[in-house]
């Protein structure tokens, strides 16, 4: 087989709630046969209509798994077919038995889930993160502009490289990567995992949400599944949601996921932005009242007077042709945004050691959103903190957005110690802040 070719098998469609079955009246088509999407594949008769059952892409029938004049449960594959259509891969059968009759029987993890008592603490099971192989040094963003230099490049940003999406690499497959590595840190199974919370600002499409299809990938049968858009600060809020989430009992175990895709939303143009940004992705299995990584409690905070201060006026990860009067690229106000930015990340930080009662002296590492290594530097003087206890790796990876503090986390592994104290903190577009203390 072509290493592009794959094979799914193929569900008829529901023509409403109430359908449970339908009888195959005839095939059009025998196994081994090409077909081209929109091709009739079998006359179909159900309680409601009959109609001819078109191919939703390009193949070739490897398997028909019933015979003309066969009645069929619509939560059974009637054919299996191989095709190299990429859009197939995250194809959802569209048979609505099948949700509705998965829906009546939970995941065991969420089927009784147990609210934690107001004494147990969340905390953090495992994490995972995963970054593009591409390197994409200064050297080689500035080859096409004479006035600026790789050396000038790093003294503003702090930044030598970072990683971008190889193409046709989606948030959706970042996304997978870091959740299956935060899985197997934690020791669980999907089956384990009772909701999804997906932070990002560049979705795989406007709906169904990333988590879902992130849901669908990883085979997770009917538990909640949800995105969120807090720009850098997102996974610190999937975590507050998760929260909400195991407290009210609905789910014990969460995956929280933060992903942005944003190396194809840059204007080379804009030296603003164009520098900044690198692509990953980063995941945690949250839950309460077992062993694990202690959270304290989460500060969040947004403030709309800096609401054009990091924007992007157009949706998705990718540039498309759209209306021409919207512009489709990030766009930061430099030195505004600076100053924002750095006093927001000093008043979060003074807030979670606030609300968790510890000192400045106490956290051996604080650990930002890598907004760049400028902003960093005067965060850390505002908070009077030492620039040398905030963890750095945006000199490696840029400015990876919602993905930093989990991708950090995971960096960080092999150095900490039972017991080592952290504050994660961030600020994003919004302007949104979030901060929280971790005990490893």
């Amino acid at each position: 087989m072509d290493a592009d070719r794959f094979r799914i098998s193929l569900y008829l469609p529901a023509g409403g709630a109430s359908e449970v079955e339908a009888t195959l009246v005839e095939w059009h088509v025998a196994e081994g046969a090409a077909f081209a999407k929109g091709d009739p594949l079998a006359q179909v008769d159900t309680a409601k209509n009959v109609f001819d059952f078109e191919a939703p892409c390009e193949g070739t029938v490897v398997r028909l798994l019933c015979a003309a004049g066969q009645t069929v449960a619509l939560e059974a594959p009637i054919m299996e077919i191989e095709t190299s259509d990429p859009t197939m891969r995250d194809w959802i059968p569209p048979a609505t038995q099948q949700a509705e009759s998965r829906a009546v029987e939970p995941a065991a993890e969420a089927a009784r889930p147990r609210a934690p008592s107001p004494g147990e603490s969340l905390v953090v099971l495992g994490v995972g993160s995963y970054l593009p192989e591409r390197v994409v040094t200064n050297a080689e963003l500035v080859r096409e502009l004479s006035d600026v230099s790789e050396d000038y490049v790093y003294q503003v940003t702090g930044i030598r490289e970072r990683r971008w999406a190889a193409e046709g690499e989606k948030p959706s497959d970042m996304a997978l990567a870091a959740a299956e590595r935060a899985l197997a840190h934690a020791g669980l199974s999907v089956d384990d995992i009772g909701a999804i919370v997906l932070s990002t600002t560049t979705p795989d499409v406007a709906m169904p949400s990333t988590a879902c299809i992130l849901q669908q990938r990883l085979g997770l049968p009917t538990v909640p599944a949800f995105d969120l858009n807090a720009a850098c600060s997102g996974w610190l809020y999937a975590v507050a949601m998760a929260e909400g989430l195991i407290r009210a009992g609905t789910s014990r175990r969460v995956l929280t996921v933060a992903v942005d895709l944003q190396s194809r939303l840059l204007d080379p143009t804009d030296r603003s932005a164009y520098f900044i940004f690198g692509d990953a992705a980063g995941a945690a299995v949250i839950a309460a009242g077992e062993p694990g990584h202690a959270l304290g409690q989460i500060v969040l905070g947004a403030d709309a007077t800096g609401l054009s201060m990091a924007r992007r006026h157009a949706s998705g990860y990718e540039v498309t042709d759209g209306r021409a009067d919207v512009d489709p690229w990030i766009r930061l106000e430099g030195s505004a945004l600076f100053r924002a930015a750095a006093e927001n990340f000093a008043a979060v930080i003074r807030q979670a050691l606030a609300r968790s009662g510890w000192t400045a002296d106490e956290p051996r590492l604080i650990v930002p959103h890598q907004a760049n290594a400028r902003i960093l530097k005067a965060a850390a003087k505002r908070s009077g903190i030492a620039f040398e206890r905030f963890y750095i790796n945006v000199d490696r990876v840029g400015n990876t957005s919602s993905a930093s503090i989990p991708l950090a986390l995971v960096e960080m592994d092999a150095e900490l110690r039972a017991g080592d104290k952290l504050l994660l903190c961030s600020v994003g577009a919004g302007l949104t802040t979030a901060a929280t203390t971790l005990v490893w």
